[in-house]
Order: structure tokens, then sequence, then C-alpha cells
């Protein structure tokens, strides 16, 4: 999650792409999640995904860099291993742009996927979560330190979602609506990459966004729950938890007012043009010790709770992907 304000920024683009392949995951049968779902959204391929992400070769994840480059890359393999279609016009699943950076332009991507609906394939479903992270520390002190930013939570977390949900709509094939994943970069430099998005597409096809950040951790309310933020300015999270109807997971409004987290994450572009764009989240704002520390590591999150955070996502948005639910619009600004 950024600590600045994505909409402060304006965004010079230009676009270029690339792309690759990975196994499939079967399905869970575990008894233990609280939200019940048949799917191939599996703890171990959870844990896969998110070690992957979070590893120490990534390098912290950073725009520009090698580390950037390469978590792109494997964000790539695994949605064409899920059989993702590529995104708009582009020729691979990375939608290439720069940021303006101090020295100079940074290259960078967002990496898009994309299931056709059924009956319904002008209409939009977006799931989005930011790969990029703040890289290794510069300091020359304290050689023998760790030094990388491997954004475990922040939001490697975020990302491992939107992977086993693709592989999860791919596989059941029965989307009324069509589904775009977004991976993007520059969220923690301004939210570049939701801004070089926006511009790819028409907000008013996008009928909601789930923008998915930081659930390592469980909430303030415990296990089995998750916040969403802008609760109050559409009807998207009764919709989401009319959906968990019958299961033990609870949706609650941001309770981080003060923080204006719905204007900090990659969510707020298309909440600014009127789409129900919202961001899923457990992290707890006022005592998250390892936020944006070189902490943030996979020995810190639960992925048990992550496992099933993934799962009610996935049951939540039902109604809004076959189409017989669509959330309010957003007042535009």
């Amino acid at each position: 999650m950024s600590l600045s304000h994505p909409l402060l920024y304006a965004l010079p683009l230009s676009l270029l792409l690339s792309s690759c392949s990975l196994d499939s995951v079967k399905p869970d049968t575990s008894p233990s999640d609280s939200v019940a779902i048949t799917s191939p959204i599996a703890i171990a391929s959870t844990k896969q995904i998110l070690s992957t992400l979070a590893a120490d070769d990534m390098q912290g994840r950073q725009d520009g860099t090698v580390g950037g480059k390469k978590a792109a890359q494997y964000i790539e393999r695994e949605f064409a291993a899920a059989g993702l279609s590529k995104w708009g016009g582009l020729s691979s699943y990375q939608q290439a742009y720069e940021i303006e950076g101090p020295e100079g332009p940074i290259a960078t991507s967002n990496v898009i996927g994309f299931i056709a609906g059924k009956s319904r394939p002008d209409e939009l479903v977006v799931f989005s979560a930011h790969y990029d992270h703040l890289g290794v520390e510069d300091s020359a002190e304290d050689t023998g330190k760790n030094k990388i930013y491997n954004g475990a939570n922040d939001d490697a977390s975020g990302v491992t979602a939107l992977i086993q949900l693709a592989k999860y709509y791919q596989q059941r094939n029965d989307n009324e609506r069509s589904i775009v994943f977004v991976a993007f970069s520059g969220e923690e430099a301004g939210g570049f990459g939701s801004q070089a998005f926006a511009s790819s597409i028409d907000p008013d096809q996008v009928v909601a966004m789930f923008n998915i950040e930081m659930i390592g951790t469980p909430s303030k309310w415990g296990n089995d729950s998750a916040y969403i933020t802008g609760y109050d300015k559409s009807d998207f999270g009764a919709i989401l938890q009319k959906n968990l109807q019958g299961s033990n997971f609870k949706f609650h409004p941001d309770p981080y007012l003060d923080k204006d987290l719905f204007y900090r994450s990659d969510n707020a572009t298309l909440a600014a043009q009127g789409v129900p764009a919202h961001t899923i989240s457990t992290s707890k704002m006022d005592n998250e010790p390892y936020y944006h520390t070189v902490d943030d590591e996979i020995a810190t999150l639960d992925i048990a709770n992550m496992n099933a955070i993934i799962k009610a996502i996935a049951l939540s948005a039902t109604s809004i992907v076959n189409g017989d639910s669509t959330p309010t619009r957003i007042a535009k600004q």
C-alpha cells in the first residue's frame, strides 16, 4: 500500500510487451476452511506462490530492477499456465509503460490476463493487486543485516490471491461477465500502474473492481474476516456479504478512515471515474509492525487464514461475475 495519494500524479506512457507457461493446481478438499468452495485454491499452492514472490531473489520487486522484472515474468508464466487470454491488443501479458524517476524514465509493466464472458463480454469485472515493492535498502551500514524489502504481506499476499483467483475462474469456465486480472507495478511510487491500466479501458464498462491489498495477517476482528475500503460509497460490500450467507466469513467497513485508505491503493484511479472499485484488506493499519520494513517476511503471515480469505473473495464475487448483481456506481471526482 502506498503512503501517497495516487491521484496526485500524472503519467507518461509508452506501451510494449511478452509471454510464457507453468503447471496447474489440484482442487483443495480440505474441510478446515470456514468458506467451503470446491476449487483449485489449495493452501499448498498459495504458500508456493507467496514464497516465490517474496523470496530474496526477487530483491524486493522494485520498479525497473532485475527483481521487479523477474516478478513480472513469474506472474506472466502463471497467467499463461492458467490459460488466460491476453488483454486488449497486447501481444503478451505485459503492458509496458514508463515512470518518470529522479534520474530519468523507469521502464516497468503491469501484467494482465483476461477471461471473456459467456453472455455479457462487454461488462468487465476487475481483480487486481500490486506486485511492486521497495527493493533493497541502500544503506552501507550494518552490512550483515537483512536489507531486502521482501513485501510478503505488501503485496505478495494480494498477488498470490490474484493468481489463485485466475486459476479458479478459468477452471470454472462459467463467468457470464468478462474478468480482467491485473498485477500492477508502480503502486508504491504513486499508483502509476493503475493509471496506465485505466488508460487502456473504458471505465463505463467496468462493473466492479476487487483490489486485494495486504491479506496475510488476521484483521482486527481475527480470522475469517476482512474489511472493504469505501464501504459506504456503493453497495459492493453488501453484495459480497450477501453471497457469503451460510459461511463464517464477515466483510467489515474500513475501520481506519483517518488513514484515507480508499485513496491510497490501486482502486483509486477507477473509483474516481465512477467505478465501484474497492480494496479488500486485513491489514491493521494502527498495528502492523512489519509494514514497509525489511521484516515483512512470510514467517510473519498466517497462510491458512489468507487462503480462507482468497476462497471467501471467490465466493463473494459469484453474483457479480455471473451477472446477477451490479454494484451501484461511485460518485465521480
